[in-house]
């Protein structure tokens, strides 16, 4: 009986460890999870590590759709119908690319900005509005002028540069030294860019000497202070801004600038309605000697904001704007705006010659999904 009981055990424990191996034999591993986008963190939100690299990428951008109407200006500015005294409309679609890594020198950045418009019924085709390789403190490349980016864009409007504070893009190099406690300083230089005077003028390129800027900031959580000034090399004349800008609180801010232009040229001729302007200050897009911007922001909701802008320019035009930016949902926000401007000076006198009046007010609305 042990004997019998001993081989049957014998049998069993043998059956058992054949299964056993037999079972082990068939079990396929669980794979490894691989993490083909790692999450970079180090430059904010939306970057992510490029494959096999250490550089961190931001891909963004939006789909605009714009609708204008209002009076015609008569006078190049973005108010109403655009100089058709009817519906103006603009679809444009942008996408950013942002790439970041760090060296021995500090940040290397790339940054590229590309654009297509469908401007009033026809396709404007693509366009490179900024691109530019930042080391350090160091740009190189083209984007929007020092002159106007620098301080700051003046406020959160649509049409913000009904009375303009900038010229517009130019190939630029330049150095900005970022110093403790919120301030910074900055020194540049630029090339310029055609077509860029207020009435049809045309800037023209005679020398190599480049325009020349500089800047300093000091910001705050309270806001901030900033100014630049630069000196025109083709009519050897100067241009400067001051800002102030002020967060009262979570709910609402304010800001005031104001610039000055030497060597103002007004060669507009109201018995001809001939503009010759070729003389114009690179800097000052303004007409007269001076002009003043002051605009708020009041957030009144977690979805919507109210903005409100006023500006005013040495020959007496001054123009006004309101709007309300709501995000429907999020990355989705739909902003009217309401325009009035009142002509003096040179753009008056531009007006009438062409037929229009002394003032102009229109409308527009925008849709802007973001990503």
């Amino acid at each position: 009986m042990r004997i019998k009981t001993l081989l049957i055990g014998s049998a069993a424990a043998i059956v058992a460890a054949t299964g056993a191996r037999a079972a082990d034999a068939v079990v396929v591993a669980e794979p490894e999870p691989v993490e083909y986008v790692r999450v970079c963190d180090a430059y904010g939100t939306g970057f992510f590590y490029i494959p096999g690299t250490e550089t961190c990428l931001k891909i963004d951008g939006y789909v605009r759709y714009d609708a204008a109407a209002g009076d015609d200006p008569y006078d190049g500015t973005n108010v109403g119908a655009n100089d058709n005294e009817t519906w103006y409309k603009l679809t444009r679609g942008e996408i950013r690319f942002d790439a970041r890594s760090e060296s021995e020198l500090g940040t290397l950045r790339s940054y590229f900005e590309t654009r297509v418009e469908f401007d009033n019924g026809e396709t404007t085709g693509g366009s490179i509005p900024q691109a530019f390789i930042e080391l350090g403190g160091f740009r190189i490349g083209v984007a929007d002028e020092l002159f106007g980016s620098y301080v700051g864009y003046a406020g959160n409007m649509i049409n913000d540069d009904v009375i303009n504070y900038q010229s517009g893009k130019s190939n630029q190099v330049s150095y900005t030294f970022a110093g403790g406690n919120g301030f910074s300083a900055m020194i540049g230089a630029e090339q310029g860019e055609n077509d860029v005077t207020t009435l049809g003028g045309q800037y023209i390129i005679e020398d190599y000497m480049p325009h020349i800027l500089a800047g300093a900031k000091y910001e705050q959580d309270w806001g901030g202070i900033s100014g630049v000034v630069g000196y025109d090399s083709n009519v050897e004349e100067f241009g400067g801004k001051l800002r102030l800008d002020i967060t009262f609180n979570e709910t609402f801010s304010a800001f005031l600038m104001g610039g000055y232009q030497s060597g103002y040229d007004n060669s507009f001729d109201p018995a001809t309605g001939d503009v010759d302007q070729f003389n114009r200050n690179w800097f000052g897009t303004w007409e007269g000697d001076w002009a003043a911007w002051g605009g708020f922001t009041a957030k009144v909701s977690e979805k919507a904001s109210i903005n409100g802008q006023a500006a005013w320019e040495d020959e007496g035009t001054y123009a006004l704007g309101l709007n309300i930016e709501y995000e429907m949902v999020p990355g989705f926000v739909i902003t009217p705006e309401i325009n009035y401007t009142n002509f003096d000076g040179a753009r008056r006198a531009y007006s009438e010659a062409n037929g229009g009046g002394e003032d102009a007010f229109g409308g527009t609305i925008r849709f802007q999904r973001n990503f």
